[in-house]
């Protein structure tokens, strides 16, 4: 039933001009005619609960049944957030006003409410932090971030931050010097995706984000994403762009990303499991993690982390998917509950 009624809601809001877009392209890349390549997204669609974007992105044209069945698709994601997010929870990690209080003891950095904040708090956040990260509050995929410099504004920092809207302060974090070599210009964070179920978490899967010439590493931002073995935080593939370049090493700084080991992954490790006992109600959750020198913390969490960016073809190991680490993991903790 979970099936139909996905399916029937995608027909209901597909963009069939899209679709067919999609559909000219898989036949320029794989040779199989148009007729064939629609009715084997249709069957995708009711066998895996795949969209036709998951289709085209995970090419799934070129997987076998046993390969398909490991793709985590957009209706079996879709399906564990409704089973295991419980929505009256997960403005608490969404809204980042009240993550910034909620995952307080993980943050280790100075933050304030621009909302709230008299004359006095905001002149001491600045006189302490000249340069600052001013975020929305509702902002996702790195959209409307910005990085102030306090001493290069022509106009009081009150008349500036008035058109920004609800707005989050931060002090800036200063990654781990093997990071900063990486790539200098953002902070290059690990999402880390876990399951909690009662007073287990466990850590499912990871990947690093790496920026490339921006302040920001998101891949929808022009960055870079690559996975993370989740058993020692090592990377074993090249990074990839949205525009599907692949690289070995950084194109600006030279640095091998093939082999690079996340440094303090323990650490890493640690840190989400203990944050995802915070609002347990929240089960799936994507956590963006940044590696100091003096070890992890927390820029945010997400609770409807994407399903795509972890398992693209040139990241998978004979076409297998990030699906059952999703099982393995949701089976550990609800047996142990």
């Amino acid at each position: 039933m979970g099936k139909l009624k996905f399916l029937l809601a995608r027909i209901a809001g597909l963009n069939w001009k899209q679709m067919f877009q999609k559909i000219d392209e898989v036949h320029e890349k794989s040779g199989r005619s148009k007729l064939f390549i629609f009715f084997d997204m249709v069957w995708c669609g009711l066998r895996y609960q795949a969209g036709y974007m998951d289709y085209w992105l995970f090419e799934m044209y070129d997987l076998n049944a046993a390969q398909r069945k490991t793709v985590l698709t957009r209706g079996i994601n879709n399906g564990f957030i409704k089973a295991y997010n419980d929505p009256a929870y997960m403005p608490e990690i969404e809204n980042k006003l009240k993550f910034a209080h909620n995952f307080s003891e993980f943050l280790h950095r100075d933050w304030l409410d621009y909302s709230t904040a008299s004359d006095a708090e905001l002149n001491a956040f600045i006189e302490k932090h000249p340069v600052f990260m001013v975020k929305p509050v509702d902002g996702q995929c790195g959209r409307g971030i910005e990085k102030l410099d306090v001493r290069e504004l022509s106009e009081p920092v009150r008349e500036y931050l008035n058109g920004a809207g609800k707005v989050l302060l931060e002090e800036c974090v200063v990654q781990h010097r093997d990071l900063m070599a990486l790539h200098p210009c953002s902070v290059n964070t690990c999402r880390v995706i876990s399951f909690t179920h009662g007073k287990k978490t466990r850590v499912v899967a990871a990947y690093l984000r790496i920026g490339n010439g921006k302040y920001v590493d998101n891949f929808n931002n022009g960055g870079m994403v690559v996975p993370i073995e989740e058993d020692r935080g090592e990377i074993i593939y090249p990074a990839l762009d949205k525009s599907g370049h692949l690289y070995d090493v950084h194109p600006l700084t030279g640095v091998p990303i093939k082999g690079f080991k996340i440094p303090l992954w323990d650490e890493v490790i640690a840190l989400v499991e203990r944050a995802g006992q915070v609002v347990p109600q929240v089960g799936v959750v994507g956590w963006d993690v940044c590696v100091t020198d003096n070890g992890p913390l927390l820029i945010e969490g997400n609770d409807y982390p994407g399903h795509d960016i972890y398992q693209l073809p040139p990241h998978r190991t004979n076409g297998i998917g990030v699906l059952p680490k999703f099982q393995k993991a949701m089976s550990e903790c609800l047996e142990a509950n």
